[in-house]
């Protein structure tokens, strides 16, 4: 059946549209919603993309891993907001709507980026640096954890049966844009700036950019429309959203989801956040070329998200994961091996992408899988609260658990680190049902 974005299914309330305006409405506020889906993000990895040049000015040290190590340290303490803010902004969102959390969602991102543009350094202040960093850093912590959940969620209800694997995989198109535009910058700034100039105070300019792009996303959030999912679940008799209700009501579909996250996000986070510090500090390569092959292979990664939506559309999500994961089980180690040892950039652009093409088959359709497993009026929390246990846990320390594994000499111990952990993942894909078939999320 055919239904315009404010048309109730069955049973709701609401006006009626002409059907024409079908693609039109529901494009528009996909496009919306994952605008500002990109601008939060790159706001959040602008942190990662920039470490090189700012960690010596919050962390002084002779040695450049120390200094990474205490960046990393403070980038995995913005994780570990991302459950509180995804418990706050989950229960907010299913309760007041999707388009009022994301509009929360990215206040509270502004207000981080600006915070870290203006902070002073250690030779200025002190320890009061660092402290600094690491509060602004909670605040994008507790912004990014309502985020995903909010725009997964919201996409997955906006995209209409049939589409939800293509529509909904624009959630990480936008996520890797937004690491894009974070390395965009910086290979802007690297082009334009000297390189003194850069280590100095250019670092500040990315943050800066972030807070000014945010206020124009809230802009755009408040003029979103809402889901009729949301609506129908306001309108119903169904419970409040609320973390004793999720744990108690879902806990499969709560506990399902931290473990098909739990190798998914550490194997993002590894070939695309931890990865330009290892082209660098392990395989050699200068800062920009290291920068290059990133931003590329990112770019090529990004263009992957829609096919592999759209795939999960005809075929159903659980081949993918299970790819996913019986790739990054037989490669992940090989991978980093061999890019150990490489000093040529198209042989490690080529491995770092054959490693990206392996987790398309979880970043490409992981918010739909989420969403499909929860009922309307619980769904951003569900999607959200598990996501950011695991994320924290393993997807938050990737770069700290790489770096720590480097310093104690036994670097390859991360390798199978993150295999092991794909491994418990495919466990999981392997036992769970299509959520393509079993799609709890019941409006056209």
């Amino acid at each position: 059946m055919t239904r315009t974005i404010d048309e109730p299914a069955p049973g709701g309330t609401g006006r009626t549209d002409p059907p024409t305006t079908l693609s039109r409405d529901r494009l528009k506020a996909i496009i919306g919603g994952s605008t500002g889906n990109l601008v939060e993000w790159y706001d959040w990895y602008a942190y990662a993309a920039f470490t090189l040049y700012f960690a010596p000015h919050f962390f002084p040290s002779d040695n450049a891993t120390a200094q990474l190590l205490g960046a990393a340290a403070v980038f995995a303490v913005g994780f570990f907001m991302r459950p509180l803010g995804a418990w706050i902004m989950g229960i907010y969102a299913d309760r007041r709507g999707r388009k009022s959390g994301l509009a929360l969602s990215v206040t509270l991102m502004c207000a981080g980026s600006l915070l870290i543009a203006v902070s002073p350094t250690y030779d200025s202040v002190g320890l009061l640096a660092p402290a600094i960093l690491v509060v602004a850093r909670l605040m994008q912590g507790l912004s990014v954890g309502g985020e995903y959940g909010a725009s997964a969620t919201y996409l997955s209800e906006m995209a209409g049966k049939g589409r939800r694997g293509f529509f909904s995989s624009f959630q990480y198109v936008t996520l890797i844009g937004g690491q894009l535009v974070a390395i965009g910058v910086l290979l802007a700034l690297q082009a334009t700036m000297a390189e003194a100039a850069l280590e100095a105070w250019g670092w500040r300019i990315p943050f800066a950019i972030g807070a000014l792009l945010a206020v124009v996303v809230f802009w755009i959030r408040r003029g979103l429309a809402e889901t009729e999912s949301f609506k129908n679940a306001r309108d119903s008799a169904a419970p409040k959203s609320g973390m004793f209700a999720l744990f108690r009501h879902h806990p499969r579909e709560a506990f399902t989801v931290m473990l098909l996250t739990a190798g998914g996000t550490l194997a993002f986070y590894a070939y695309s956040i931890y990865m330009q510090k290892f082209l660098v500090n392990t395989s050699g390569f200068d800062r920009e070329t290291a920068s290059r092959i990133n931003g590329g292979t990112l770019f090529l990664f990004m263009l992957l998200q829609p096919i592999a939506g759209a795939l999960s559309d005809r075929i159903g999500r659980k081949p993918l994961l299970i790819g996913f994961g019986v790739a990054g089980v037989l490669f992940t180690y090989p991978l980093f091996a061999t890019l150990e040892t490489t000093r040529d950039p198209v042989v490690a652009f080529l491995l770092v992408l054959g490693g990206l093409v392996i987790v398309t088959g979880y970043t490409s359709i992981n918010a739909v899988v989420k969403a499909e497993l929860f009922p309307a009026h619980i769904r951003a929390l569900g999607v959200a609260l598990p996501y950011a246990l695991a994320n924290t846990i393993f997807g938050g320390t990737a770069e700290y658990v790489a770096l720590s594994f480097k310093n104690a000499g036994m670097e390859r111990g991360f390798y199978w680190y993150v295999t092991a952990m794909i491994a418990v993942s495919l466990i999981v894909y392997i036992r769970m049902r299509d959520t393509r078939i079993t799609s709890a999320i019941a409006e056209d």
